[in-house]
C-alpha cells in the first residue's frame, strides 16, 4: 500500500459488513498526540460516541508523510479490531461514527471522507447537516470550470452523495495551498449545523458552525490534544476537559501548539434535544450535566403533573434520569419495570409474522412480577410517531398493570429537524395533528402529560434565546431555503438527473446539470 495516497486499508484487510442500528446523530473525534497510539485513542473515543451513530465507523491517521483511512459499515467494535488498528500508525487521527442525515447509508458515504490535493490529502468527519448543499455543489462545479476540467465536479468517491464529501471537495479544490486558509474561506459559505474534525498530514483541525447547534469540546492529554462531540469521549481516553469549541471558531493543532481563529460571528443556538435524548447522561453541555438536567425535568413533571400511583418506572435508558427525578419529587417508589435488550439494533434478518407481532418486545420486556396489579407512572423522553408508545402501553396492560400514566420529559415534537436529527416528516409526527388528550387516547394511556417548553429550558439553565427549539416550536434559527426540498437524500436528486441525461454516475449527472446551468448563466450575463 502506498503511503500518503489515502488508499483505504480495506484493500489489505477485508472486513465483514456490519449491521445498522438505532439512528441518532453522528459522533466526531480528533486527536493530536505524538508518542501515543492515536488509532486506539480514536477507537475508544468513538466507542464512547457509539450512541450518536451506528451505521458506519471510520478512522484516518497520519504519520506526517501520508494519510491512511479505514472505514466500514457497522458498529465501532464490528469495524475495528487489533489487526486493523495496528495498520493505523501516526501522531494525529480523526474518527467518525455515522448516522446519515444527508446522503444514503452506504459504504461510499461512510466517513472520514478523503480527497487528494496538490500537496497531499485531506480527511474530514462531520456531525450535523448542511441546508445549502445545492448552492455548494454549484460552487464546486464552478471551481472545476475555472480550472478547465471537463468533468464536474468529481466527488471523492463515485457513489458518494453526502454533504461531507461536498465540503471535502471544496477544501481540496481551493486555490490556496494552505488547508487552514482554505477552511477560513470555505467555512463561511456553509449554512446549517456542522461540527468538523479534519486533517492533512501534519495538522488537526476542528470547526463549529456559528450557531453551535451540535456540541464539540476540546480536551488536553499529557502529550497532546483531543476534540470530541461529547465530554464523555474525553473521559474514556483520559483527557481533561478544557472548554467548548466556540460557535464560529476554527482550531488548528500541530507541532507549534493550538491556534484559534474566527471565521464567523458567534450566535449560539444549541440544540435543546441534546438534553432530552441525544447526549449521553454522563456528558456535560455548556457546563450543565445532562443527567442533572434530565433528573430536574422529572422533578418538574412530578410537581406540575402529579398522579396517584404505586410505582414510577422508566423507559430505559433515556427515560431513566427523568423517572428518578419524578420518583424523588413525588415520593412514589421507583422501580425497574422494563428490561432492555442492549444488543438489539437494526437487523438485516426479517422477523417472521409471529415475531413481528411482538413488536417492541425485541427491545423491551416487562417484569410481570413487578408491575402486575400496579398503578404505573411510565416516564419516557419523547413521543415522535406514537407507535412505540402505543405498543408499550399495550404490553404493560397485558402484563397486568392496573393503570398506565405516561409522563414525557420533552414538549410535543411537532416539527422535523434539518440540523442533524432525522425525525419523521411533519405529517408523521403524532403531535402535529392531535391534541394531547387525543394522543393519550391514541396510545391507550390513562393519562398523558408533557413537560412544558419553559420548564425544559429552565432545566438546561441556558437562556432560551441561546437554544434551538425548532422541533417543538417550528422557529428555525437558520432560515431554510425550501424545507420541502430538504432531506437526507437531497444530493441523490443529482443522480436522478444523471439518468435523465444519460450520465453513468451521480457525479456525471451533477456535472451535466450544473454545466447546463452555468452555460445558461453565461449566456445571460452581459
Amino acid at each position: 500500500m502506498k503511503r500518503g495516497d489515502g488508499r483505504l486499508t480495506h484493500d489489505l484487510l477485508p472486513g465483514e459488513p456490519g449491521e445498522q442500528g438505532p439512528q441518532d446523530a453522528c459522533g466526531v473525534f480528533g486527536v493530536w498526540a505524538p508518542g501515543e497510539e492515536v488509532a486506539k485513542l480514536s477507537y475508544f473515543g468513538l466507542y464512547a460516541l457509539q450512541h450518536r451513530g451506528q451505521e458506519s465507523a471510520g478512522i484516518a491517521v497520519s504519520d506526517g508523510d501520508g494519510i491512511v483511512v479505514y472505514k466500514d459499515m457497522g458498529l465501532v467494535a464490528q469495524v475495528f479490531d487489533e489487526r486493523h488498528l495496528a495498520t493505523l500508525v501516526g501522531h494525529l487521527a480523526i474518527g467518525h461514527t455515522r448516522y446519515s442525515t444527508t446522503g444514503s447509508s452506504n459504504w461510499e458515504n461512510a466517513q472520514p471522507a478523503f480527497r487528494h490535493t496538490d500537496d497531499g490529502g485531506i480527511a474530514l468527519g462531520h456531525n450535523g447537516n448542511l441546508i445549502n448543499t445545492g448552492e455548494l455543489a454549484r460552487l464546486a462545479a464552478e471551481s472545476e470550470v475555472e480550472r478547465g476540467d471537463l468533468l464536474l465536479p468529481g466527488f471523492a468517491t463515485p457513489d458518494a452523495t453526502s454533504d461531507t464529501d461536498l465540503v471535502t471537495e471544496l477544501l481540496s479544490n481551493h486555490p490556496s495551498r494552505s488547508l487552514e486558509k482554505a477552511a477560513l474561506e470555505v467555512l463561511p459559505l456553509l449554512r446549517g449545523a456542522f461540527c468538523f474534525v479534519f486533517m492533512d498530514e501534519t495538522t488537526l483541525y476542528a470547526a463549529r458552525d456559528p450557531q453551535g447547534i451540535r456540541p464539540l469540546v476540546l480536551g488536553r492529554l499529557e502529550r497532546g490534544w483531543v476534540v470530541a462531540s461529547e465530554t464523555a469521549a474525553l473521559d474514556i481516553v483520559g483527557a481533561s476537559y478544557v472548554r467548548e469549541v466556540e460557535p464560529g471558531e476554527l482550531l488548528a493543532i500541530d507541532e507549534h501548539g493550538l491556534r484559534s481563529q474566527r471565521f464567523a460571528e458567534s450566535d449560539p443556538k444549541g440544540c435543546i434535544f441534546e438534553y432530552v435524548y441525544l447526549a449521553r447522561p454522563d456528558t456535560s453541555i455548556a457546563g450543565r450535566s445532562v443527567h442533572e438536567a434530565r433528573v430536574d425535568v422529572g422533578r418538574r413533571l412530578a410537581r406540575h403533573d402529579p398522579v396517584e400511583a404505586d410505582l414510577v418506572i422508566p423507559v430505559p435508558e433515556s427515560g431513566t434520569p427523568a423517572a428518578i427525578g419524578y420518583a424523588q419529587e413525588s415520593g412514589i417508589p421507583y422501580a425497574q419495570g422494563l428490561v432492555k435488550n442492549a444488543y438489539v439494533g437494526r437487523t438485516f434478518i426479517q422477523p417472521s409474522q409471529t415475531i413481528r407481532q411482538l413488536g417492541i418486545r425485541l427491545k423491551l420486556n416487562p417484569l410481570r412480577e413487578v408491575i402486575a396489579g400496579q398503578r404505573l407512572v411510565v416516564v419516557d423522553d419523547s413521543i415522535v410517531r406514537g407507535n412505540t408508545q402505543r405498543a408499550l402501553v399495550r404490553m404493560l396492560r397485558e402484563a397486568g398493570a392496573a393503570e398506565v400514566h405516561v409522563r414525557i420529559a420533552s414538549p410535543p415534537v411537532k416539527w422535523p429537524c434539518f440540523y442533524g436529527i432525522d425525525f419523521a416528516t411533519r405529517a408523521e409526527l403524532i403531535a402535529n395533528g392531535l391534541a394531547v388528550d387525543e394522543i393519550r387516547q391514541s396510545v391507550g394511556a390513562d393519562s398523558l402529560t408533557y413537560i412544558s417548553l419553559e420548564e425544559l429550558v429552565e432545566a438546561t439553565t441556558i437562556p432560551v434565546e441561546r437554544l434551538c427549539t425548532a422541533c417543538f416550536t417550528g422557529q428555525y434559527p437558520i432560515e431554510l431555503p425550501d424545507p420541502e426540498a430538504l432531506g437526507k437524500h437531497l444530493l441523490e436528486g443529482y443522480e436522478r438527473e444523471s439518468k435523465a441525461t444519460g450520465a453513468t454516475s451521480d457525479t456525471d449527472g451533477l456535472s451535466s446539470m450544473t454545466a447546463a446551468t452555468l452555460a445558461s448563466d453565461a449566456l445571460a450575463r452581459p
